[in-house]
């Protein structure tokens, strides 16, 4: 099986580098220009829950079946989704609200060399037309959307759903123990001194992100894909709290 290379930086992350004027985090050309520099130095876990995305949509993609990206970005998720798939008659689609991510992610799905044809929305996931689906992933997206809108959200990705289909989640999660919380906030910090950020860079950051990224419990997932539809909802990967869970439908 072959696997394809995630995005490369063509920019490192220094947005946060210099003091800014506070204003909330938006996925606009500055961002997507370091995003893969941003993520890798970020996410705990990310380059290996990518390659798993791939495994997991070569178990459960079914013929015939559309096969959704939601929050697609630079299209690494997409991209792993891609090889993984093995079905030449599936639609492999991927959807984003911003047009510097979707216009990247064309690029990097240009240059890699799989057959199966990749469709690119650039339209907001809460409307995008979702039917037929055997595997769909929202990795990271969730946390994006307006608390609010989560549960109608999800409900519509089990209701395209196919019996036997999955659902990849992967989130930043709370710790409902506020003494874990406050540890895993620290290790996360220190994983990302590690990878070179300095401390005015991550307050920076994690101000801009405030208002914007939403973490919920593991708890309240499991409670939301359960009622959304969902029978079966493991927890696959964790790196302090960053999770990624599979939601499957049953057959």
């Amino acid at each position: 099986m072959s696997r394809p290379k995630p995005p490369s930086p063509t920019e490192a992350d220094r947005l946060f580098a210099e003091t800014r004027t506070p204003e909330d985090f938006r996925f606009d050309a500055a961002v997507a220009r370091v995003f893969p520099d941003m993520i890798r130095r970020s996410v705990p876990g990310y380059t290996t829950i990518i390659p798993m995305i791939e495994v997991i949509s070569e178990r459960y993609a079914q013929p015939g079946s559309h096969c959704y990206d939601l929050g697609c970005s630079l299209g690494a998720a997409t991209l792993a989704m891609r090889h993984g798939i093995p079905h030449p008659d599936c639609t492999l689609v991927g959807v984003d609200n911003s047009r510097d991510m979707i216009e990247r992610c064309q690029h990097y799905i240009a240059l890699d060399d799989h057959p199966l044809p990749v469709q690119l929305r650039c339209e907001d996931i809460l409307h995008t037309d979702l039917r037929d689906a055997s595997i769909t992933t929202l990795n990271f997206t969730l946390q994006f959307v307006p608390p609010g809108e989560r549960d109608r959200l999800l409900q519509r990705i089990a209701r395209a759903t196919r019996p036997g289909g999955a659902l990849i989640l992967s989130e930043k999660i709370r710790c409902e123990d506020e003494r874990e919380q406050a540890a895993q906030t620290l290790l996360h910090h220190e994983f990302k001194r590690a990878n070179g950020y300095s401390d005015l860079e991550i307050s920076q950051k994690r101000s801009a992100l405030e208002q914007v990224l939403i973490p919920e419990t593991l708890a309240a997932h499991r409670r939301r894909l359960h009622d959304a539809g969902f029978d079966q909802v493991m927890l696959w990967y964790q790196c302090f709290n960053f999770v990624s869970m599979l939601a499957i439908k049953s057959a």
